[in-house]
């Protein structure tokens, strides 16, 4: 059993973003983690040429029965439901004591190694915060923050924990098999609930497993900031290239990146080079300079009005 694996929870809808991801998984994976892709089983003869040494492909159904086909799930589409709970479900393969979750909008751009994961031979490190950033953001406010916060809090509430920090990630999550066993065990069956049930309440699958974790201290709790990094609306891709940050510079600090594809996708596969593929016209961008304190301001201002 693998002390850490990849798990790559992709569909046939994001085939062109997995095409960017494995040729960097196998340029920087420096210790031959092994990656397992997972999409539905109408969708692996589309992925079968992704299979090599090291990387294996597996169907949803093979990982768990407790899958949704509509949208009662908060009314959110299935597809979106059932990768988080392939996610939560994917321990009781027993393939590996535990796995990092990545996805298909993300790309690696540094060598990485077991140790960017694991704390000791043991022990995986934890991926937490509590994104003052994003609630500072105005934008990020208004559209997520505040919604994300209620159902976070009907986390803590359900699972008992008592603690006024909001400590948890928004994906890219290193998750222990053991800890998702304690949840599944001490949890979910004492309640008597499914996956879906879980995600009926609140669908944050790593922050129910971030804070049964917090709640259960099933493992040492060994704290580490996220290993990609997420651009989660474009403001936050565009002040990044405003400031003159290139990808070296973001591999000094983190094994990846990914262009989040939920507002994205509109645009094609994102690389980070790619800014001048949103529209330039939109007057947010002027007030973005601004606030990012460009230098150079007047003579971009020019440039977007001519």
């Amino acid at each position: 059993m693998y002390k850490i694996a990849i798990l790559l929870k992709t569909y046939l809808g994001d085939i062109s973003y997995v095409e960017r991801l494995i040729p960097s998984y196998h340029k920087y994976n420096k210790e031959q983690i092994p990656l397992y892709i997972v999409v539905p089983q109408i969708d692996l003869p589309s992925f079968e040429r992704f299979q090599s040494l090291g990387i294996k492909l597996l169907s949803d159904e093979s990982i768990t029965g407790n899958l949704v086909k509509d949208n009662r799930v908060r009314g959110i589409r299935p597809g979106y439901i059932n990768q988080e709970i392939i996610k939560l479900a994917f321990w009781e393969k027993n393939l590996c004591e535990n796995y990092f979750c990545m996805d298909s909008d993300g790309v690696f751009i540094r060598d990485f190694y077991v140790s960017d994961f694991m704390y000791d031979e043991k022990t995986p490190y934890t991926i937490l915060g509590e994104d003052h950033e994003f609630k500072v953001d105005p934008e990020y406010f208004k559209n997520h923050w505040e919604e994300r916060e209620r159902l976070l809090k009907i986390i803590q509430h359900n699972i008992g924990l008592k603690d006024d920090r909001m400590l948890t990630c928004h994906g890219f999550a290193i998750l222990s098999c053991k800890v998702l066993q304690s949840l599944h065990d001490n949890f979910m069956q004492l309640n008597n609930f499914t996956y879906i049930d879980l995600l009926k309440k609140a669908p944050y699958e790593f922050s129910w497993y971030n804070m049964w974790l917090q709640k259960d201290k099933t493992i040492p709790i060994e704290i580490k900031e996220p290993l990609i990094k997420s651009f989660h609306q474009e403001s936050q891709h565009r002040e990044y290239k405003a400031k003159g940050i290139r990808i070296n510079d973001i591999a000094r600090a983190y094994i990846g990146y990914n262009v989040n594809s939920n507002y994205s996708r509109g645009y094609g596969v994102l690389n980070y080079n790619d800014v001048n593929k949103y529209d330039t016209t939109d007057d947010s961008i002027i007030r973005l300079l601004k606030k990012a304190g460009v230098l150079f301001l007047r003579k971009v201002e020019y440039k977007l009005k001519s």
